[in-house]
């Protein structure tokens, strides 16, 4: 082969190499630039649960999953005849102390009054004969016509009737004052638990009659109607669509010093379109949450933080469970 033709060669071999450098840069330009990262939230909302305190049975439904309701609209109603018998005998017994608290505080009755006046006005009658008998047998005594024995016999007499005179009117006295104040405080005190229990057992009474607290769509609905319900089991669940909040799972690379008040744009799929929101929460997921290892060189591993944030627009049929998401370049995301 001439020399001309290797010299040929040559030049062909490194025009080669160099387009083949040419294409591995523009490869490694398209390929290995930083990449389109994505972060998946999805839409929140505040609920609460409808429950009752009383074990019963789930007389009626009032509405269905999807239903909107406003604050205290019955959406359910349960049958517990057990607080009815409870309340029959609560207002019974209260019925007893009042009347019970009554009698303490009027005393005896009437016939009780005149039966122990006469019975006092009796033994003083007794009493002004013993004395009387007394005071003749002494002067007969003195005199010396009398006895000793008969006048001990006499003043025996008449010390038995003043005891009886003093009891008599103690009785009186007792039916004319009533009872004593510590009985009539105590006779107004059993009154006045048994109402405390009769509005007890009222205030139960309600739950059987089970209503919305805020307004808001019925979401589930857990029980059949005519099925046992335990205390404290729910009925169903109640989403406030007014309060709606989105949450996403952000590695701490992708922060970026992202924090509460700062305001970041989410694509909402079900809608295409964006959506503005400002940050309400931002926290660390804890021990549980998902870790990636960093480089080894580096020496440490990268935690998760949820960051929830609010719309600051409102998005007409936003509902919790959509979508909602951020784009961003390379390991940090531009959120804001």
């Amino acid at each position: 082969m001439s020399a001309k033709s290797q010299h040929k060669n040559i030049l062909i071999a490194i025009a080669a190499l160099v387009c083949t450098i040419a294409v591995v840069a523009l490869l490694g330009y398209f390929f290995l630039s930083e990449e389109e990262e994505v972060i998946q939230g999805q839409v929140e909302v505040s609920e609460y649960r409808v429950s009752s305190k009383l074990p019963g049975r789930v007389l009626r439904l009032n509405v269905k999953e999807g239903d909107f309701v406003k604050a205290g609209d019955v959406v359910a109603i349960l049958e517990v005849p057990e607080v009815d018998a409870q309340q029959q005998s609560a207002s019974a017994v209260e019925a007893a102390a009042n009347a019970m608290s009554m009698m303490a505080d009027k005393g005896a009755r009437e016939e009780q009054k005149r039966g122990a006046f006469e019975l006092w006005q009796q033994a003083k009658a007794g009493l002004d004969v013993a004395k009387k008998s007394y005071e003749r047998v002494n002067r007969l005594y003195e005199q010396g016509v009398m006895t000793a024995q008969k006048r001990d016999e006499a003043l025996a007499q008449y010390k038995a009737f003043e005891a009886q005179e003093k009891a008599a009117k103690s009785q009186y006295d007792m039916a004319e004052n009533g009872a004593r104040a510590e009985e009539r405080e105590a006779a107004r005190q059993q009154a006045k638990a048994a109402r405390g229990n009769v509005n007890l057992i009222t205030s139960l009474k309600k739950e059987t009659v089970q209503r919305a607290l805020f307004d808001g769509e019925v979401s589930e609905i857990y029980p059949k109607q005519g099925e046992l319900l335990g205390t404290g089991s729910p009925i169903m669940t109640v989403a406030m669509n007014d309060d709606v909040w989105g949450t996403f799972n952000v590695r701490e690379d992708q922060l970026n010093g992202l924090k509460v008040g700062d305001e970041i744009t989410a694509y909402v799929p079900a809608f295409d379109q964006d959506i503005k929101m400002r940050i309400f929460f931002v926290k660390d997921q804890g021990s549980y949450a998902v870790w990636k290892a960093s480089k080894a060189n580096m020496g440490y591993d990268l935690k998760t933080f949820e960051v929830k944030a609010r719309p600051v627009t409102t998005l007409e049929g936003l509902r919790p469970g959509m979508s909602l998401i951020l784009k961003g370049k390379s390991k940090r995301l531009a959120l804001k």
